[in-house]
């Protein structure tokens, strides 16, 4: 969805941000949060025909984007505010950037996750310094809980995005990205909430009005496409995607009308597509993104041509707190859509030496056996037969048919 570049300009009520308020807070920041690299990808260079730049934010304090915004948003708060203490609702990235801003600023924080939330990231948010409370399954439900505690207690809720403090901090990821590369003509961020999105509009756009910015959601989540069509922020009724960071089923006031107005253009992408991108920033960048901070790679993979010739690119990672079990399936899923694992089912004759001449027809192609499930006892089976079940290690997709066609070569029949 294409959207027509120019001025800020607000709903109704809405506060917006200005390149004021990003150096503002860029100036706030400066010795609390690192400034991130910028570094090259000749893979996607290569694809892409152009530069490619990967503005590591999973490198960033806490291990995303978010103490930056939190930071602002808290330093900003009067001392009867502060005296307070703070509220905060978040399923990871947030919830451990309000816990590092608030113990750094002398601030009492509370932070409500999810009773699913991953253990390390529960973890790393006690650890920053924050009273950790388990409530409800989703998101939803534990800013609601948020809520009520500030409501009850006087505490300030801390939005993960729907702040123009929040925006302002998240934008100036943009100002570095322009310091350090000033050549660039297209950014590509993810887009949830839309603070970082907005952020990084307001940073660029006022400076660069010629550059490109693309914000990516995930095709379970993509809650800004009906939303802009509508002109105002649309709920979803249930986002879904492993992209926990950008898994968000409402835009938020303040960043809806920035988006609205100064992102270019927006993109989904498939869960697929995302395991794809986590893989390659893990083989080639050599870099752990959690799969929300990979969308903007998922993007590029997506759909290269249409970024081909149009200069530098950069491709903001915002985030690196993956849950490992998430990481293993999520590894084993890219690693399966890209031809590298290959499992099949067939059948062969109950009969000694059958299984070790099967095992020897993979040998020969240089298929990796990883494991093997022999079935001997399904009725569907005749009484000479046995179904095995393989778990390959392959090559690639080529490498894939190639098993497949001496498999059948052999006689085997492939059930699946």
């Amino acid at each position: 969805m294409d959207r027509a570049t120019g001025p800020a300009a607000g709903q109704e009520g809405i506060t917006l941000v200005t390149l004021d308020d990003v150096r503002a807070a860029q100036k706030m920041l400066s010795g609390i949060c690192r400034v991130t690299a910028l570094e090259g990808s000749r893979y996607l260079s290569g694809l892409l025909a152009a530069p490619v730049l990967l503005k590591c934010e999973n490198l960033q304090r806490t291990g995303s984007f978010k103490v930056r915004g939190a930071y602002t948003r808290i330093a900003g708060l009067s001392e009867r505010e502060r005296a307070a203490g703070v509220v905060a609702a978040s399923a990871g990235n947030h919830a451990q950037g309000v816990a590092l801003a608030a113990s750094l600023l002398g601030v009492r924080s509370t932070v409500f996750m999810p009773e699913g939330a991953p253990l390390p990231k529960v973890a790393a948010t006690r650890e920053y310094g924050a009273e950790v409370r388990l409530h409800g399954q989703v998101v939803d439900e534990t800013l609601r809980a948020a809520r009520e505690y500030a409501g009850a207690t006087g505490a300030v809720l801390i939005h993960p995005f729907d702040h123009p403090d929040i925006v302002a901090g998240q934008g100036t990821v943009g100002l570095e990205i322009l310091e350090q590369c000033p050549e660039v003509r297209t950014v590509v961020v993810g887009l949830g909430g839309g603070g970082l999105a907005a952020g990084i509009a307001v940073a660029v756009k006022s400076l660069r009005p010629d550059v490109r910015i693309v914000g990516v959601q995930a095709e379970g989540a993509a809650s800004y496409p009906p939303s802009l069509a509508a002109g105002h922020p649309v709920a979803l009724a249930a986002p879904a995607t492993m992209a926990d960071g950008i898994r968000v089923g409402r835009p938020g006031d303040v960043p809806f009308a920035i988006v609205e107005e100064l992102v270019d253009e927006i993109r989904t992408v498939s869960e697929d597509q995302l395991a794809g991108a986590l893989l390659l920033c893990l083989e080639r960048a050599k870099l752990v993104v959690e799969p929300a901070g990979a969308s903007p790679v998922a993007a590029l993979l997506a759909d290269p041509g249409s970024f081909r010739g149009g200069g530098p690119v950069v491709a903001v990672l915002s985030g690196g707190n993956v849950d490992p079990l998430l990481m293993q399936r999520v590894l084993r899923h890219g690693m399966a859509a890209a031809g590298r694992y290959l499992s099949l089912r067939l059948r062969l004759a109950d009969r000694p030496g059958a299984l070790a001449a099967l095992l020897e027809v993979l040998s020969v192609v240089d298929a990796n056996v990883l494991d093997v499930g022999h079935v001997r006892t399904d009725p569907r089976l005749g009484l000479t037969e046995a179904e095995v079940e393989l778990h390959l290690e392959t090559k690639g997709e080529e490498h894939c048919a190639e098993v497949r066609a001496a498999l059948r070569e052999a006689g085997y029949r492939v059930i699946a």
